[in-house]
């Protein structure tokens, strides 16, 4: 949490309105270095006006030397060129009026964005929620899922979702958006210890509905490049930043995938009304139990949902001993869709596969906590955007 620097009550309470909730003061330099010396974590230090400018100064010098990772804030009554060269030279990070709240805030925001980076780490914990869609068999719909379900979520913008593309020998997540991207998670390959906000974000590709996407390496050779430590990092940086982290996986239990899967919050498992599938789909639920992963938050979508194969719910569900979370409908204009480069959730919003998207969304939504998120039936349409996501998992 962020520390004031300042001597007079008022100011400090209003410098305390524009930062974190807990925000700490102290009313000199001296109770400032008690205050620091077993605290590693502080962000920030907001020196106040009242605080004399040499003073102040001095300590941007001596913070700049010992504690690189916080950040120095200095505010003043009034800012001039004086001002700013001596607090540049002394490293300070921000230099901003008293009056100036929003920039107040903004140097702060700013400060523990730098502390994250250099730090590696959050300060407190993960925030969004990441979901796995995994199959043990290919060619079950599980990239169509992942996609149509990472729009929903999106729901064109109303939360930052990010699609990771872990399929790292053929995925098609890419292909299927139609999107070109020109960096891909293998340019990460070696930065283990590096991965930041910043490295992540050049890596992604924005969709035009308002989604990132994490792609997969443009050939095969790279998935064996990318190390488990390295998709844990990113994993973990990507929680930070969005609101949804959806996984893409490849349909076998390889390493990365495993990371993946101990990292997740919620787990999507893929299945079709044929009986190979369903037993590998048998196995792969055993092999869940015996690494307990996922133990409560298993979510079964049943694809190619049809009664006419001669299997219906009811004899997956004896079969698995899982309840079947979501059937999506059989139908080609999924498949058209796809081949259209227009997801189903996008190009047929209406259409019964897009409303069980929208539905699975709903459920991923709840689960994480997002009780403001409309449930969508059935045959019902949506019923708005959702509102502003609240903190959840904090300190996961």
């Amino acid at each position: 949490m962020p520390v004031i620097v300042e001597t007079d009550a008022g100011t400090v309470e209003a410098l305390a309105r524009a930062l974190p909730p807990g925000t700490h003061a102290v009313d000199g330099t001296v109770p400032l270095n008690a205050w620091l010396l077993h605290r590693t974590d502080e962000y920030v230090v907001v020196l106040g006006p009242g605080l004399d400018l040499t003073e102040a100064i001095a300590t941007c010098e001596s913070l700049r030397l010992t504690r690189p990772t916080t950040s120095v804030v200095l505010v003043r009554h009034e800012v001039d060129t004086d001002v700013l060269y001596r607090a540049m030279q002394a490293g300070c990070r921000d230099v901003v009026r008293t009056a100036d709240t929003d920039g107040i805030r903004a140097a702060a925001a700013r400060a523990h964005q730098l502390w994250e980076a250099f730090s590696g780490q959050s300060a407190n914990g993960p925030h969004g929620s990441l979901i796995t869609v995994f199959a043990p068999k290919g060619g079950v719909g599980k990239t169509t899922t992942s996609v149509n379900l990472a729009l929903a979520l999106a729901d064109g913008g109303a939360r930052k979702v990010c699609l990771v593309d872990l399929d790292l020998a053929f995925g098609d997540v890419a292909i299927t958006m139609q999107l070109f991207p020109t960096h891909t998670i293998e340019e990460a390959i070696g930065s283990e210890d590096g991965i930041d906000p910043a490295l992540v974000a050049s890596l992604l590709t924005r969709h035009e509905e308002s989604l990132m996407v994490l792609a997969a390496p443009n050939l095969p050779d790279g998935r064996d490049r990318v190390t488990a430590r390295l998709v844990s990092r990113m994993l973990r940086t990507l929680r930070q930043q969005f609101d949804y982290v959806v996984v893409d996986t490849a349909p076998n239990f390889d390493e990365q995938t495993l990371q993946a899967l101990d990292e997740t919050d919620e787990c999507i498992v893929i299945a079709t009304l044929d009986v190979p599938t369903l037993k590998n789909v048998k196995v792969a639920l055993e092999t869940l139990d015996l690494l307990n992963i996922a133990q409560g938050h298993r979510h079964l979508v049943l694809n190619r949902a049809d009664d006419a194969v001669g299997l219906d719910n009811d004899k997956v569900e004896a079969i698995l001993g899982l309840a079947v979370t979501t059937p999506i409908p059989s139908s080609t204009d999924i498949a058209a869709a796809t081949n259209a480069g227009k997801p189903i959730v996008l190009s047929s919003p209406d259409h019964a596969a897009s409303r069980a998207f929208r539905q699975l969304a709903s459920q991923m939504a709840l689960a994480a906590g997002d009780s403001d998120h409309p449930v969508v039936s059935d045959g019902a349409e949506d019923q708005g955007r959702v509102r502003k996501l609240r903190l959840r998992r904090a300190g996961a």
